[in-house]
């Protein structure tokens, strides 16, 4: 029997109330595969009854179990089978009305995101795909808690660059639509090459087709831990610093599966996966960017900045995966722009630059996430930042996304201020010359040859 020290507690307490340690969501992914049917009307309420009576404990049990053990769990969210997979025929409207079905659940179970508004294209396109691609901007827009998500790419199958093409103008539309909200609705649209089938975190949560009936997914936050273990580790080596880095993270991990598990038992539910990522927030202490330049950088993105991101990854995944007995979803390092206090500095003092963010992506966890543009940047240009997005995960078989927004009637100098977990976006500049006959060319580029592994 292990017997647990009062120096390991009062390490805990400290690391929650004063380095920001929290679970960032319990998310519980739900099949609506048996809400299939013509009728769209019956669809919606088999959809809205299966997500409140499968999730109606959900926000209780997340609260109790913060009371029990004091470990705070900041959101509890829903993802679903994606919406363009359910099956029957429907429109684009009825895809809205679907949207709204989700919205309205949403809203029921007190949850702040539902994700799984969502398309598997990296191939091709069903009619259904289609037609729910369509849908999006109208959805987003008319809903509140709705996370929409569309997959372009793997490794396996290439980019599929005609849905990169009808990406670059339905972001757009969404901004458009959104306008009035700082272009809100792109926060909730994301576009990904091998998107992960049980990654618990939003805008790109869905509940993927090979999941069980329902499942319990944790994504575990833990920046200002690892922010705080680097300064205590003082003027060590690259050795000494990974190490340092490796047991932050299995501490982290560790609260993440202990909850996990609590959660899958009271639930009744199984249990999935930890993602352990570190995902940061605008609060001051909680920043991925404090995390790099900790190790010595003056400011995140400087030269150097993706060797850190790079040693500081592998780390959080060598510990943490010694924590959990199911480590999955995205499971690195986020450095999403708007959510990241260092970013943003870093972003307005000129030292970060949306070519320098793509660097970075090659070496951690998504991509150019939460990055704001101006709102005159055309449909062409926001395809191109996807598709050089997308073509780092198909070459390195990793998970990239992109998570834009072309902030209407922004531009450079100016901001986008969303609030909450997503943060204040700085515009970034863009590149002022053109990829449309690129762009153009349509049709899918090709697998690449270490695709072929079997």
């Amino acid at each position: 029997m292990s017997i647990i020290s009062f120096e390991d507690v009062f390490e805990t307490i400290n690391m929650i109330k004063e380095e920001n340690l929290d679970i960032r969501t319990i998310t519980m992914g739900i099949s609506l595969y048996d809400c299939a049917g013509d009728d769209v009307d019956t669809v919606c309420e088999r959809i809205y009854d299966k997500i409140t009576d499968k999730a109606r404990d959900l926000v209780k049990v997340g609260c109790d179990i913060e009371k029990q053990y004091g470990i705070p769990i900041i959101n509890k969210r829903v993802s679903v089978t994606p919406i363009a997979l359910l099956g029957g025929r429907y429109t684009k409207d009825d895809y809205v009305k679907i949207a709204k079905t989700l919205d309205r659940a949403a809203k029921a179970l007190g949850i702040n995101f539902i994700g799984g508004f969502s398309a598997l294209v990296q191939k091709g396109f069903t009619d259904n795909s289609r037609n729910l691609i369509a849908a999006i901007p109208e959805a987003l827009a008319s809903t509140e808690r709705v996370c929409s998500s569309v997959n372009v790419a793997s490794t396996k199958a290439g980019i599929n660059m005609d849905a990169v093409a009808i990406m670059g103008d339905i972001i757009k539309e969404t901004a458009y639509l959104t306008r009035d909200d700082q272009s809100l609705g792109c926060a909730k649209l994301v576009v990904f090459a091998n998107a992960p089938e049980d990654n618990p975190f939003m805008a790109g949560a869905f509940h993927g087709v090979g999941e069980a009936e329902t499942v319990i997914n944790v994504g575990v936050s833990g920046p200002g831990v690892v922010s705080s273990a680097i300064k205590r580790a003082g003027d060590c080596n690259f050795s000494e610093l990974a190490d340092v880095i490796k047991k932050t993270a299995f501490k982290i991990t560790r609260m993440g599966q202990l909850v996990a598990t609590e959660a899958s038992k009271r639930l009744g539910v199984p249990f999935g996966i930890v993602d352990l990522s570190l995902a940061p927030t605008p609060a001051v202490g909680d920043s991925v960017a404090h995390i790099l330049e900790g190790m010595g950088l003056e400011r995140c993105g400087t030269h150097g900045t993706t060797a850190a991101l790079a040693m500081l990854n592998d780390a959080v995944k060598k510990g943490g995966v010694m924590a959990s007995s199911h480590v999955g979803g995205l499971s690195g390092a986020f450095i999403p722009v708007s959510e990241d206090a260092g970013m943003i500095d870093a972003v307005e003092c000129g030292a970060l630059s949306i070519e320098k963010l793509e660097a970075m992506t090659a070496v951690c966890s998504v991509g150019l996430d939460m990055i704001a543009v101006p709102g005159d940047t055309s449909a062409a240009t926001v395809c191109g930042i996807i598709a050089d997005e997308i073509s780092i995960g198909v070459a390195n078989t990793k998970t990239t996304a992109v998570r834009i927004i072309p902030a209407y009637g922004k531009s450079v100098g100016e901001a986008v201020e969303f609030g909450g977990l997503l943060g204040y976006a700085p515009i970034m500049r863009v590149s002022e010359y053109s990829c449309a006959d690129f762009i153009a060319r349509g049709g899918r580029i090709p697998a690449p040859i270490h695709s072929l592994k079997n």
